[in-house]
């Protein structure tokens, strides 16, 4: 290659490594590396992707998704193995206080239910029905990664469970839920729910 053709290809490759560090994204999907590379070819893409897997520049964390490094946001990468999705349930509740319990594994609400074990960390993602899964009220974007709120993961668990025991509903705005009742469309659930609130009035 000549020099200057040699050259050329450095700048390149270090203005495609520049973009991705550049990116506030810690997990990057095959269609977003092809994206911020502005890139059309998929081919070009695939080679790419693979000579920095290979250099260490990127790491390999499922079949289409990479990494910067071993460091990336596990619960970005739950939003992004199967997708549309977001975090919800227990790994909401148990940081909110709603329930007492330690969750190791992350929940994800997405539009297939599934337990995948990638690179030490277990994801457990439950179904819901696209209506409800694609209305994103109550639902919060941070830092790469779409997260319910707690009522809305509260309302995600009753509608998914006949009996669930909470141990501590005191927190919970319950206008806020009887507002995002009609999005689950559910007798059953909206019977539940009044159960929830008129013992939690009388705790």
């Amino acid at each position: 290659m000549p020099i200057i053709g040699y050259l050329w290809f450095i700048n390149m490759e270090k203005d495609y490594l520049s973009a991705l560090l550049r990116s506030s994204n810690t997990v990057f999907t095959f269609k977003e590396l092809s994206l911020i590379w502005n890139e059309t070819d998929i081919k070009l893409t695939k080679k790419r992707v693979y000579r920095y897997t290979k250099m260490g520049k990127l790491y390999p964390i499922r079949k289409g998704i990479y990494a910067k490094d071993k460091n990336y946001d596990k619960m970005e990468l739950a939003n992004k193995i199967f997708t549309p999705a977001y975090i919800s349930l227990e790994t909401v509740m148990s940081r909110e206080g709603i329930v007492f319990q330690h969750y190791d594994r992350i929940f994800v609400i997405s539009y297939l239910s599934r337990e995948i074990s990638c690179d030490g960390q277990t994801y457990v993602f439950r179904r819901m029905k696209s209506k409800i899964l694609t209305n994103t009220l109550n639902i919060e974007q941070k830092e790469n990664c779409y997260t319910a709120s707690k009522e809305r993961a509260f309302l995600d668990t009753i509608y998914l469970n006949k009996n669930y025991h909470f141990d501590n509903l005191s927190s919970i705005n319950w206008d806020i839920c009887f507002e995002m009742l009609p999005i689950y469309n559910n007798k059953a659930m909206a019977k539940r729910l009044n159960s929830y609130y008129k013992t939690n009035l009388n705790a």
